[in-house]
């Protein structure tokens, strides 16, 4: 039999926000991550009733799947009536990742793009599929992980609890074992940290309140985007103490013979020799040497000096030319969003684009038809993104 014997929770407002609109709950054995979007403080208001509803907790005698889906379901309604009828929280929604620990298994609701992790071992594995445009993209080969890690979409939800009256409820058991950590976490850290990132600071911090503090930080030194929120969890066999477990590197995934465990998605971290550098040696200047041989090299660096000065000015021109089309994205937030330039990025993580209008509608508020016309990265006029914009804002948009 198993129970909780550490946790961690801690928020984050992160480096760029203003307000906190992600929610949390750290009652053993239930822990819950939501993150809000909407207007105003709508995101916050979603994401507080999501996590209200499940204070109470669960009746002994429930089925944990059933129990944190219909919990989940309640959250969605309340927040959808809501939404309808206080004009200030329309629009507004939240994601949703639930965890039941049980005697033997962990159970799992999930909403949206926060996710859930083990670490078993030394192998972290992620245990829910964010509902996003680029992870269904991916799902379908449409989009590498690469490609989806700089898509200008990469923020939009394809579900959350709040936009529609009715939602699907992902649920999942895990058979456990003792010494799994498992992460609760909302897109604010995973946005900002890879995941071998923080399958590495998991490993390098076995006490949760290290590790937590570790994944905050980093998040935030990454430039701290989004909300931060982090839910860690180890477990233990009842009667055993609770230290740490050393790593065991030939752990097994969660559920082992179970059939749900072998969709969990496995972020392995094979140890890299560093790379040998040679310098070659330099070649001591030979004293005397040649006038016609320095003249030579003077050519050569004012030859260098006029490519480069043809290269700046062709990218000048080429920088001006971006600066007279738009496309329609989403932020950060979801919300949907005007940017001047083209949407991509150079090596080095070199946008072609900024943003130049916010509007007040979320993403996940549209139908999927009318969400994939407006976000299908067609270059556009700034009169036609900007009439476009106006008549989404004034519900016009066929």
């Amino acid at each position: 039999m198993l129970r909780v014997a550490e946790q961690y929770a801690a928020t984050d407002t992160g480096r760029q926000r203003r307000a906190n609109e992600d929610a949390l709950l750290s009652r053993a054995p239930l822990f819950v991550v939501a993150d809000g979007m909407g207007g105003a403080q709508a995101g916050e208001v979603a994401s507080q009733i999501a996590v209200e509803a499940f204070k109470r907790g669960l009746q002994d005698s429930a089925e944990p799947e059933t129990a944190l889906a219909e919990l989940t379901r309640a959250a969605n309604t309340r927040i959808h009536e809501l939404s309808h009828s206080h004009t200030e929280q329309a629009g507004m929604g939240t994601t949703l990742t639930a965890m039941y620990v049980g005697a033997e298994d962990v159970s799992i609701a999930h909403v949206g793009d926060s996710r859930a992790y083990c670490l078993r071992g030394a192998e972290l594995m992620r245990l829910t599929d964010d509902h996003s445009l680029v992870d269904e993209l991916m799902r379908q080969g449409r989009l590498t992980p690469e490609e989806a890690e700089e898509h200008p979409q990469r923020s939009v939800i394809t579900r959350a609890l709040g936009p529609e009256g009715t939602v699907d409820v992902d649920t999942r058991s895990f058979r456990a074992r003792a010494g799994d950590v498992y992460l609760l976490c909302s897109d604010g850290l995973t946005t900002m940290v890879s995941e071998e990132e923080l399958a590495g600071l998991l490993r390098e911090h076995p006490h949760l309140r290290d590790a937590g503090e570790a994944l905050i930080a980093a998040a935030n030194e990454a430039g701290g985007r989004d909300n931060i929120t982090v839910v860690l969890v180890r477990l233990e066999e009842v009667g055993a103490g609770t230290q740490p477990p050393a790593p065991d590197a030939t752990a097994s995934p969660p559920g082992d013979a179970a059939p749900d465990a072998l969709d969990a998605t496995v972020i392995g971290a094979p140890a890299v020799p560093a790379p040998v550098i040679r310098r070659r040696p330099r070649r001591p200047l030979q004293r005397g040497a040649p006038k016609a041989a320095l003249r030579a090299r003077v050519r050569r660096a004012g030859t260098i000096g006029a490519v480069l000065v043809v290269l700046g000015l062709l990218g000048a021109g080429v920088y001006e030319a971006l600066q007279s089309v738009y496309f329609i994205g989403t932020n950060g937030r979801g919300l949907i969003t005007i940017y001047r330039g083209v949407p991509f990025k150079l090596p080095g993580n070199v946008a072609l684009y900024s943003s130049d209008f916010v509007s007040g509608v979320s993403a996940s508020t549209l139908p999927p038809a009318r969400r994939r016309g407006l976000l299908d990265h067609s270059l556009r006029s700034e009169g036609n993104a900007a009439a476009l914009i106006r008549s989404l804002e004034l519900g016009q948009l066929e």
